[in-house]
């Protein structure tokens, strides 16, 4: 984090719960980037994130997207097997 920091570099997380639980789950194991929800899908329909259907629900597969300033995406790593060794 002290790389993305030094560069200006923000982190955020995308998920489709409910906001009350990703601020929970945030809180719980004290994670340091925000929590974004995208319970109705709008985001992953929008840039065609791939998702999957568990327990009745639909959720985003984990990847990793880089973005500039401008809202640009410049890279996406897919899928994300290793999360630790992906945030390096």
């Amino acid at each position: 984090m002290a790389l993305l920091a030094a560069v200006a570099a923000t982190v955020h997380g995308v998920s489709t719960e409910r906001p009350d639980q990703l601020a929970a789950f945030a809180e719980y194991v004290d994670l340091p980037s925000a929590l974004l929800s995208d319970i109705d899908l709008g985001l992953a329909a929008s840039l065609r994130l791939p998702t999957f259907r568990a327990a009745g629900m639909d959720r985003l597969k984990r990847l990793t997207m880089i973005m500039d300033d401008q809202r640009t995406i410049r890279a996406i790593q897919f899928p994300v097997t290793d999360p630790t060794a992906s945030a390096r």
